[in-house]
């Protein structure tokens, strides 16, 4: 525990690193428009037309669903409450994973610990960090949702007000539960009862979520009854989003009574959010501190988490014994036999570093978790699609779908590659192989590994929408094409925007660079689409237009070249010329 003297000066220190903090990211701000105003005002453009073209949609999309006479309030109601439900559960996520680095796996947070500061300020100064890296993203999305749906209800201009404080006290609780799970994980992850415990938890909530998400067809005689009947059957399994305890909950029926103009409702749950907020947050900020100092000395001072299984020591003796003839992953690399010794050397380097990053794999366990629901629910929504204008949309978003997958994985995870050489930088530079062919390299293995997941992917879920087999290769090509051109558009950026001064992937890509390479990402993946359903062979009518088709491949074509193409070609020009 902190001493009393301690406790008194926890403000200061607090005060102190978030205004450092807080200079050195307007001065970096600073830098980054001295070095190229007309770059940055184009990123702020770019970041202007996302926030309107996501608001038209939003706006849209309510519109339509507001002409349902009886049913639209009902839909749009229950569309908020499952938004937050799902949100609250990715941005808990977000807060473990980030939480967890931020602890655990952070230079400075080493560095704090060596100065005369409280460990309960590194701690609440860490929380705040991590809270604002999970919750940017969330802001991003939301807004314009709720800004669309205040313009279609008639709101008054204090619902806006009111909106941003209810958002603001509801990030703070997945941010705490996350720091806390992050911490306990830190402590008792070594021991044998708690991984069981975990791997059961987690085993029972995917089964569970399988079974209860399961969608129900419609029958006949179903839609022979009444449409509000049926279509209260039909959401019945969106009601867990309506659990009274849930805090996104709070958050929905705040936002929801006070466009209606029940404000002591709206008072009521915003009173509760606010409730658990202080409560939770005067834990969190007061009684932790020890907390994590202890898990930062578990983890810093334990060999693996698996050593108290007699497998993996067995396993682990063998390795150490004869690791470069019994290595797996060795082995495997060593059957592309037409590649360099040096090419193969440094795949399985990276491949090596990313699976020690406990927080770039478990991201990717979460994304193709959610993955497999998506994947899951579309066989039982094949069954409804019987017009060809439903069929051509379906198919449609679901490669949009695909491909804001795709551009999630190479925004999170090829971005930051360059950026994480770091200091080490000099050693490829110095070597033979160049830090040309090693770009080229990072760009080959995203490129051809994203490939495989995004093919399959592709494949499996038109399999599941019974599209046509010449529909499937459409879209194989489609989705083969927007794969290099993502990769190499997060290859590029990252090679052109590095950032060398941190050791954190979730920070390098909440940076400047990263933050235009997914605005470039979204508004690529939306012209794509649009442009391959323009140039699409098969339309309602059925006619074979070479016009249309020219025009929409032409364009996709073109657009993919610029956005994939070209950010490689500089980045490979700046390498060349890079000094070490």
């Amino acid at each position: 525990m902190d001493s009393p003297r301690e406790k008194d000066q926890m403000p200061g220190f607090l005060a102190l690193l978030i205004r450092v903090n807080l200079i050195q990211a307007w001065r970096r701000l600073k830098s980054i428009v001295q070095q190229s105003r007309l770059l940055a005002s184009i990123i702020c453009a770019f970041i202007a037309g996302y926030a309107w073209i996501s608001f038209w949609l939003f706006h849209k999309g309510l519109k339509f669903v507001e002409q349902f006479p009886g049913l639209g309030p009902l839909l749009t109601e229950r569309l908020l409450f499952l938004l937050f439900a799902f949100l609250f559960v990715l941005l808990l996520f977000s807060s473990l994973v980030i939480s967890y680095t931020n602890y655990f796996r952070n230079r400075e947070t080493a560095f704090l610990l060596t100065l005369p500061i409280p460990r309960q300020q590194i701690f609440r100064w860490k929380s705040i960090e991590s809270a604002v890296l999970a919750s940017w993203a969330f802001i991003f999305l939301t807004a314009p949702l709720l800004a669309a749906y205040g313009l279609t209800r008639g709101v008054p201009w204090h619902f806006y007000c009111v909106t941003v404080v209810l958002l603001a006290l509801f990030i703070v609780l997945p941010s705490i539960a996350g720091s806390w799970i992050a911490v306990s994980l830190g402590r008792y992850m070594d021991r044998r009862a708690f991984q069981i415990a975990a791997l059961i938890c987690v085993g029972a909530i995917l089964v569970g979520a399988a079974f209860w998400l399961k969608a129900e067809p419609v029958t006949d005689e179903m839609l022979e009854t009444r449409v509000l009947a049926v279509m209260d059957r039909l959401l019945e399994k969106t009601r867990f989003a309506q659990f009274p305890f849930l805090p996104s909950y709070w958050l929905s029926s705040g936002v929801l009574n006070w466009s209606e103009g029940a404000f002591a409702s709206a008072g009521f749950f915003a009173l509760v959010l606010l409730s658990h907020v202080l409560f939770f947050g005067v834990l969190s900020f007061t009684r932790t501190g020890g907390l994590f100092f202890d898990a930062v000395s578990t983890v810093q001072s334990r060999g693996s988490v698996l050593a108290r299984w007699a497998w993996f020591r067995t396993w682990q003796s063998r390795t150490e014994q004869h690791y470069e003839r019994q290595e797996p992953l060795r082995r495997v690399i060593d059957l592309l036999f037409w590649l360099r010794a040096d090419t193969r050397a440094f795949l399985v380097k990276d491949i090596r570093i990313f699976w020690r990053d406990t927080s770039q794999w478990a991201q990717t366990l979460v994304l193709f978790g959610l993955l497999g629901v998506y994947i899951i629910n579309l066989r039982h929504f094949s069954h409804q699609l019987s017009n060809p204008f439903w069929i051509n949309l379906v198919s449609f978003l679901n490669l949009g779908a695909c491909a804001l997958n795709l551009a999630t994985l190479t925004t999170r995870f090829v971005y930051p590659q360059f950026s994480l050489e770091g200091k080490r930088l000099w050693i490829v530079g110095m070597a033979p192989m160049g830090l040309k062919r090693m770009v080229t390299i990072k760009f080959a293995l995203a490129g051809w590994t994203s490939l495989a997941v995004t093919l399959g992917l592709i494949v499996l879920s038109c399999g599941m929408l019974n599209v046509r087999w010449d529909r499937v290769l459409y879209f194989a090509f489609a989705i083969t094409i927007m794969t290099f051109t993502l990769n190499g558009l997060a290859v590029g950026l990252g090679v052109l925007y590095p950032n060398f001064k941190e050791d954190n992937p979730s920070k390098i890509v909440s940076g400047f660079g990263g933050t235009f390479c997914l605005v470039l990402s979204f508004l690529y993946i939306a012209g794509s689409v649009a442009l391959l359903a323009i140039g699409s062979p098969w339309d309602i009518s059925g006619e074979f237009r070479l016009l249309r088709i020219a025009v929409g491949m032409g364009g996709f074509v073109s657009m993919s070249i610029l956005l994939g193409y070209f950010p490689l070609i500089f980045a490979l020009r700046k390498v060349t010329a890079f000094e070490i």
